[in-house]
């Protein structure tokens, strides 16, 4: 077991200890994740990240680019019970969250767990299911349960959404409500491969081969472990300041709409934290932050009346470059 709860009360050799252990299997996942999906090590290693931060991933891109397979990779790496949800305009919220069901024999009602009942869940083309629908998960994301019927039932732990989402211009989507966003820790983009790793796809075996000799490299009790570990990384007082500088530029400036919230500078330092673990170290530097800003924030910022930026990574530039590092 990993016992250190926080940086005060555990000595700097122990620390080093534990993440080590905690890393080997991380490490072994990562590199295994990277053999099904090539060439996008950075992608992985921030949805691993997100995962320890104990969040959720919202992947947006084309189709065919390899969110489903990244999706699948991760939760067989990681032996979590993964349960795939195809989400189409006439999906309903029960599809998801399951339903009592009369029967005959029993004389009763019986609950039929839906397939949010599982540690990994991919939300497959999250934008193509009705706003009624969508909402289904907030309960779900926000506090690891779910209402039916008026009895609130756990849901496993550890707990994961993966939702895929096709862009916007996409003929049949429904864009997803600020609300629902903000539920997503990160939001990150696959692209096209380079040439190297498309030229290895080409000539390689197929993805779903290989997808089913993956072997486990970390099970949940350890992963849910490492989690613990991500509130023992020591963050300093700087580096709060830096973060809270960050949140309030964000907020005084004409250049964004609304700013951050509190819940947006919480969630970036958990995925500091993560991102920190898995570089081996019991506490954040100002890089961590940098390394996660994109992601956390790119889908909570939005251009104001005097913006120049006409894109979310700009947005997320001009805020990196206006924001002075601590000393």
């Amino acid at each position: 077991m990993w016992t250190i709860s926080n940086a005060s009360s555990a000595s700097c050799a122990d620390r080093t200890d534990v993440q080590a252990a905690i890393q080997d299997p991380l490490e072994l996942a990562i590199r295994q994740v990277g053999s099904i999906i090539l060439g996008k090590e950075s992608t992985i290693r921030l949805a691993v990240a997100c995962l320890l931060a104990r969040g959720h991933l919202l992947i947006e891109d084309l189709p065919g680019m390899g969110k489903t397979t990244l999706a699948h990779a991760l939760a067989h790496s990681l032996g979590l019970h993964y349960q795939r949800i195809q989400f189409t305009s006439d999906l309903l919220p029960a599809d998801i969250l399951g339903a009592a069901v009369y029967e005959r024999q029993r004389e009763t009602f019986v609950f039929h767990p839906g397939p949010i009942f599982a540690q990994l869940i991919l939300a497959d083309e999250i934008n193509r299911a009705t706003p009624k629908t969508q909402s289904a998960l907030l309960e779900a994301m926000e506090e690891g349960q779910v209402t039916i019927e008026g009895e609130t039932r756990p849901l496993p732990q550890p707990f994961f959404v993966i939702a895929t989402q096709n862009p916007a211009y996409q003929i049949g989507t429904f864009p997803l409500p600020e609300s629902q966003l903000d539920r997503f820790l990160m939001r990150v983009e696959l692209g096209y491969p380079d040439a190297l790793a498309e030229r290895a796809l080409l000539e390689g075996e197929d993805r779903r081969d290989l997808l089913a000799r993956l072997p486990v490299a970390m099970t949940p009790t350890q992963l849910h472990e490492a989690q613990a570990q991500v509130n023992g990384i020591h963050v300093a007082p700087p580096l709060l300041d830096y973060v809270q500088a960050l949140l309030a530029f964000s907020r005084q400036s004409n250049r964004f709409r609304g700013g951050l919230s509190p819940r947006a500078g919480l969630g970036l330092l958990r995925a500091a934290r993560a991102w920190a673990l898995l570089h081996r170290r019991g506490h954040v530097l100002p890089e961590d932050v940098q390394a996660v800003l994109p992601p956390v924030v790119s889908h909570r910022l939005h251009p104001g009346e005097d913006s120049l930026e006409q894109s979310t990574h700009d947005l997320v530039r001009h805020l990196l470059t206006s924001v002075a590092l601590p000393a």
